[in-house]
């Protein structure tokens, strides 16, 4: 085995990447959303891009809310069938709640781009689609997460409460009360961004 692709979901605010120092070392290439902001060169991934591993095809969806680079990657094994098998969600969608929007400002707006992501792209996806995110409960990235590690998207359509909401309900829920943001959070985003 070869890696030839190393992919961060979005510039990371709560910790330090190793993705492109990783990447350096294997050969591989660094991955991120074509909108991502960095004094360094990586790869630039666009919507619907196929990264073929193999028989695994990788396909790019971007997901902006999080942050405004942030994607989920669907995954396909062709050796099982050609319909999606998982999706990697990053800090869009976790089990039982979503990505908090406040990351890196004005949480309004991305929480509106969060909603058209989950209901314009994900929630369109089949029902068995599992879902393997980034962060499980611990995490100061959502409201509410569960300790349980995957899911799938039918069972998050029925018990998730954030995926029944009406826009401005939702806009409502995940800008109120949110925990406050990490206290080296600028410096990360820099270092992430290859600026220190």
């Amino acid at each position: 085995m070869k890696i030839t692709n190393v992919i961060d979901t979005h510039i990371q605010a709560d910790h330090v990447s190793g993705g492109a120092e990783l990447a350096w070392i294997t050969g591989g290439q660094y991955s991120l959303h074509e909108s991502a902001e960095t004094f360094f060169a990586f790869h630039a991934l666009k919507e619907d891009e196929e990264i073929l591993c193999g028989n695994v095809v990788i396909r790019v969806l971007h997901t902006p809310g999080h942050t405004p680079e942030s994607i989920s990657l669907l995954v396909s094994d062709k050796t099982r069938g050609p319909e999606p098998w998982f999706l990697l969600t990053g800090d869009l969608l976790f089990v039982g709640s979503v990505g908090r929007p406040d990351l890196p400002a004005d949480a309004e707006h991305n929480a509106r781009r969060l909603y058209h992501s989950l209901h314009q792209k994900i929630l369109q996806l089949p029902d068995y689609i599992e879902i393997y995110p980034a962060h499980f409960s611990g995490s100061a990235c959502g409201k509410g997460l569960s300790g349980k590690p995957s899911s799938t998207l039918g069972f998050e359509k029925r018990s998730n409460r954030f995926l029944s909401m009406q826009q401005k309900e939702f806009v409502s829920a995940i800008t109120s009360d949110i925990a406050a943001k990490p206290p080296e959070m600028a410096r990360t985003i820099r270092q992430n961004q290859g600026r220190s």
